[in-house]
């Protein structure tokens, strides 16, 4: 079976219907020899920043020489992203031969588990047998119920920026939202939080006293911005750096400090990372398609943000760097999300819009979100494909011009290989 083949298997389990719960991958893992239990973690939840972070934190692990695995999610491009060994996704071959595996394993359950669940098996088996030293390990959606809170107990437990999403699941609010987030706590680890609203923090410092886990908190505060600019940003934090990264937009330092805490508190717990490693590691960070600067003359940046929160972050960074500037916006957006206030941070840099439908059943049309754009006063085109509104994006922007791609991931990975970047 070749991984193109496991992944379509896979893709066919779908969640709708089903009961959320552990349960599942528990005997799922159990059926495949609980990989799980003979892995150390990074754990990280959160709604905005979990895949920077987590990163920063991997690169960090290996300049340290560490063997380490990186499960995120969704993958841009191919399935094959979403878990990397020392930032190398896993070989088509393994995908296959693991999957065929897990899918067989599967076949025998009362309850059959789903797409995610099976992806985390895959995960959990190819992390093993690829003998990784550590995995930093990206939570699915919420924490608490989610599949990959089979683990036990994580080296560090890192709860990044909270905002409203996923509601339906989780809870209408910060503080619900935090309590399902703060379930990936356990006790025997440390607890690191990206500072943030006080309702927020009471939530997970109480799951922290509950658990007897230490807590470390970001300090906006102490972060001392250097330079930034379209290479990167330059900062102390704590007193300690300079720290380079070539990440764009103040979020991603803010970020960056959570994934300082985060090897900081490894190296209390008896993980060998030098200063030297951390700085490295941190300097050589690849995060595709967050703030993503890919050509120059005219600037095209790349950015998956599918939030508001996301876009309010993205609209600050384009500020910064381009400041005064109208910009050239190509974006599709799914029409079960806030469309109206993530667009709507946009909407006053925007010279101009060009919309596609982005490859998904829940994608809103791009004749549907053109003429929501006009209704709102902005000049908008729909295209028929990526391709089309790639192309008309770029033409339309002389060499002084600015394009942003933005407002789906689902979207961002076609604009990136029609780019030619992957």
């Amino acid at each position: 079976m070749t991984g193109q083949q496991a992944v379509d298997l896979i893709h066919q389990e779908a969640w709708t219907g089903r009961k959320p719960g552990l349960s599942r991958t528990l005997e799922l893992l159990d059926r495949v020899g609980n990989p799980h239990r003979q892995l150390k973690y990074v754990h990280i939840t959160g709604t905005n920043g979990k895949g920077s972070t987590a990163a920063m934190i991997a690169a960090g692990l290996t300049a340290a020489g560490l063997k380490t695995g990186l499960s995120t999610s969704p993958h841009l491009w191919t399935f094959h992203e979403r878990f990397q060994v020392n930032g190398q996704p896993i070989p088509d071959e393994a995908l296959g031969r693991i999957a065929e595996r897990v899918i067989a394993a599967g076949k025998g359950m009362d309850d059959p588990a789903t797409e995610f669940e099976l992806m985390t098996a895959v995960g959990m088996l190819w992390f093993l047998e690829a003998e990784c030293d550590i995995v930093v390990l990206e939570v699915g959606l919420g924490g608490r119920l989610d599949s990959t809170n089979v683990i036990p107990a994580p080296e560090a437990a890192v709860i990044t920026n909270i905002g409203l999403e996923h509601t339906a699941e989780l809870g209408n609010t910060r503080a619900l939202i935090a309590a399902e987030k703060a379930g990936i706590i356990k006790p025997g680890c440390d607890a690191v939080l990206y500072g943030q609203s006080r309702e927020v923090e009471e939530v997970v410092e109480a799951a922290c006293r509950e658990q007897n886990v230490p807590l470390t908190r970001t300090d906006p505060e102490r972060l001392e911005v250097l330079c930034s600019g379209l290479t990167g940003q330059t900062f102390l934090y704590r007193g300690s750096g300079p720290y380079h990264i070539p990440l764009l937009g103040a979020h991603q330092l803010y970020n960056a400090a959570a994934a300082l805490e985060t090897l900081w508190t490894l190296r209390t717990r008896g993980w060998a990372l030098s200063e030297d490693a951390i700085t490295q590691g941190l300097a050589k960070t690849v995060w595709p398609a967050r703030m993503e600067l890919v050509r120059r003359s005219p600037d095209v940046i790349l950015d998956g943000g599918h939030n508001p929160q996301c876009m309010e972050a993205l609209s600050r960074a384009l500020q910064e760097l381009y400041p005064g500037k109208k910009l050239v916006f190509l974006t599709g957006v799914l029409a079960d999300k806030d469309y109206h206030s993530m667009v709507g941070e946009i909407l006053p840099l925007a010279k101009e819009f060009f919309t596609i439908t982005p490859d998904s059943d829940r994608a809103m049309s791009a004749s549907d979100l053109a003429a929501y754009l006009e209704g709102r006063g902005a000049q908008a085109t729909p295209c028929q494909s990526t391709r089309e509104g790639v192309d008309r994006a770029l033409a339309a922007a002389g060499p002084q011009d600015v394009v942003c791609a933005c407002g789906s991931l689902y979207m961002i990975g076609e604009v990136r290989h029609l780019l030619g970047l992957c």
